[in-house]
């Protein structure tokens, strides 16, 4: 019998994640002009820029949620025509469903998908001992920190294997020290999944320990893509291309 511990998530290959030309909001209020970028498949992006500079439709927009007023979204050459399991959306609020326990909570989706009841407990089980919840798996989320319903909402996200994984601020509500957590254990869960992120997020040391490239958004536009130096250490605070980076990027953001 296998056991959820022998129970591995399947590389996959990322999502290639395009705009050309777009134009993104709603109709009586777009926020965004003539955005054009290219996600690579596998890439961490991370974007960054001032409160209403349009971040978050960013995401929804690559997401499916929002259909681009001008322009092009497109997933591997082909339109975006909606949201897709493809693409897995993490938000700032962990959006657990308070009634069902952390292994149910991380099944959810796999049971959507069809998955066998005892294979989507086993892949569930393996996400949770991932993340450093196997023993909090029977808990209800109300009976668990912030810190821990964010690992929970990772595992979720993940155990289905999607091919870009789309976080909106995830880590914004907790304090310094778990979030740093957060980031270094979102980096090592990652690994070896192949999928894409999109990372939306208003610090700037978590844009560029996280980022293979920085996306700074700002007066309506995309404003700059910036390679990130590697390797990634969050230690390497006197690297100059680093503080020459961060010092652009926090200009960007009028600080």
């Amino acid at each position: 019998m296998t056991s959820s511990s022998d129970v591995r998530p399947v590389p996959r290959t990322g999502a290639g994640l395009t705009l050309r030309d777009a134009v993104l909001g709603h109709p009586d209020a777009p926020v965004l002009h003539g955005v054009d970028l290219d996600v690579a498949p596998g890439e961490i992006l991370t974007v960054v820029g001032p409160s209403g500079c349009g971040k978050s439709t960013l995401l929804r927009t690559l997401a499916g949620l929002l259909s681009p007023l001008a322009g092009e979204a497109a997933q591997d050459t082909r339109p975006l025509t909606g949201p897709s399991a493809d693409r897995a959306l993490v938000f700032q609020e962990d959006a657990l469903l308070p009634w069902r326990t952390l292994l149910a909570n991380v099944e959810l989706p796999l049971a959507v998908q069809g998955v066998s009841r005892a294979e989507r407990r086993a892949q569930a089980g393996s996400w949770l001992a991932r993340v450093g919840l196997a023993e909090q798996a029977r808990q209800l989320p109300h009976r668990v920190s912030g810190g821990q319903r964010q690992r929970a909402q990772l595992a979720r996200a993940l155990a289905p294997a999607p091919r870009a994984v789309l976080m909106d601020e995830p880590f914004g509500a907790l304090d310094a020290q778990t979030r740093a957590g957060m980031q270094d254990l979102l980096v090592e869960v990652l690994r070896g999944t192949g999928a894409t992120v999109v990372f939306v997020t208003h610090d700037v040391d978590e844009a560029l320990f996280l980022g293979d490239r920085v996306a700074l958004l700002g007066s309506g536009a995309l404003a700059a893509l910036h390679e990130v130096p590697r390797p990634r250490d969050r230690t390497a605070h006197d690297d100059p291309a680093r503080v020459a980076l961060r010092r652009e990027v926090l200009s960007s953001l009028g600080t």
